[in-house]
């Protein structure tokens, strides 16, 4: 399981945009207001106005009609490269790059870098140094009001300029490295969020099983007798007493898988006693279900599969056991077992000539106690529970699964994959 993956997408919440947003133009109406009336600064004043009236239109375009909740990366660049344009343009009717508020010129790059991808990040730097430049030699003057004197030398006024394009560069190399390790640690959280609540699940469902190994003891126990009655009773009936012994034997495996659960769930399961290879591991566990089961098994192996030998693991031989056990369940006929592997990955796929997974159950498949109906006998089976407890088995020895539907079948796919390097330390 990899715990640690970024994300590969990235979004803006659209609500928090625009009340930045409206902010921002509610302040550019402020300052254009009260330099030209109170400070009596003059300059285009209509023109400025209808500027800012662009961005209102903008931003109730996202209230109203911007159907979703969330800006991708390619929406976020067009209005934030429109809030970056309009300010320039204010800008520009006020004086230019000696305007105090050409500093406002680095917030939305500045705000884009910790919530957007690294590629529109990159084009709305170039963008607003591209304007800063512009402003730099391209301005309207802006007329001094009540004889005010003012001159700046050509040395500050080109450090002017110069000062921006560095704070913008590291204000947005730094949000862009602790906007990167919040969203890791968000991530890593909730993916330990998710693992500490399978294994709440998964405590729950021992306790339930001690429970059910208690109460299952009884009637199990009365089994026995009576196949131990029917031997007796029945002992010149070959074929009948096969049967019965068959009976029996599973009955005593069943008692035995019950004292483990409900006495010492971590005692180890005689079951495969020995290291041995992938390859083995399933032969053994198909064999198991040959004698319960009128189904075919059909195994593949890849003439190249890995021999190498593998540490016992109980936790793989039940995770194994519970997917083979589910294809056993739900297919018509047959169970189809592919190994494949080499020297980087190992590779089982089990399919089976079923139904498949229900379309509105695939997206919840690994969830417990999800129900659908036995296509067999139309009643209700628990095939979630099955499948959760083998996926949370093998995901904690690293594997990696994928539950779908067959493409070259009728039934379900399981497709379970390790790294060799990860299966082999196991």
């Amino acid at each position: 399981m990899k715990f640690f993956e970024t994300s590969k997408y990235y979004t803006l919440k659209k609500s928090t945009y625009i009340f930045l947003r409206w902010i921002g133009i509610i302040g550019q109406l402020i300052s254009i207001n009260l330099v030209y009336f109170y400070f009596d600064f003059k300059f285009d004043f209509i023109l400025a106005n209808l500027i800012v009236f662009i961005g209102i239109l903008s931003n109730l375009f996202l209230i109203f009609i911007y159907p979703k909740t969330q800006l991708s990366d390619r929406s976020a660049l067009i209005f934030l490269t429109i809030d970056i344009f309009q300010l320039g343009s204010l800008i520009y009717l006020t004086g230019g790059i000696v305007n105090p508020f050409v500093i406002f010129l680095l917030i939305p790059t500045v705000f884009s870098s910790s919530n957007l991808g690294l590629r529109t990040n990159l084009l709305l730097v170039i963008i607003t140094i591209s304007i800063i430049i512009f402003l730099t030699f391209n301005s309207q003057d802006l007329p001094e009001p009540l004889n005010l004197h003012f001159h700046l030398s050509q040395y500050i006024y080109y450090s002017i300029p110069l000062s921006l394009i560095i704070a913008l560069v590291f204000l947005n190399y730094f949000a862009i490295i602790f906007g990167s390790e919040s969203r890791l640690r968000k991530e890593a959280l909730n993916k330990m969020e998710e693992v500490m609540a399978k294994e709440h699940e998964m405590l729950s469902l021992g306790g339930q099983a001690a429970a059910a190994a208690h109460s299952l003891g009884t009637p199990l126990s009365t089994i026995k007798i009576i196949s131990q009655e029917l031997l007796k009773q029945l002992k010149d009936q070959k074929e009948v007493i096969q049967d019965i012994e068959l009976l029996s034997s599973q009955v005593e495996r069943c008692n035995q898988i019950l004292k483990k659960l409900s006495l010492n769930p971590n005692e180890e399961d005689d079951f495969i006693d020995e290291d041995i290879s992938m390859r083995e591991y399933l032969i053994e566990i198909v064999s198991s279900f040959k004698e319960t089961s009128n189904n075919q098994f059909i195994l593949n192996f890849d003439q190249d599969a890995n021999s190498k030998k593998i540490t016992k693991s109980i936790e793989i031989i039940y995770g194994l056991r519970n997917f083979i056990g589910n294809a056993n369940k739900f297919c018509s006929e047959k169970v189809y077992i592919f190994l494949k592997s080499n020297n980087e990955i190992t590779e089982i796929v089990i399919e089976d000539d079923g139904e498949g997974y229900p379309a509105d159950i695939l997206s919840k498949i690994g969830e417990p106690y999800l129900k659908t109906p036995n296509r067999k006998n139309k009643t209700k089976a628990g095939l979630g529970l099955g499948i959760f407890i083998g996926k949370t088995l093998l995901e904690k020895n690293f594997a990696i699964i994928n539950c779908r539907n067959s493409k070259t079948r009728s039934g379900a796919e399981v497709v379970i994959k390790w790294r060799n390097k990860d299966l082999f330390k196991i």
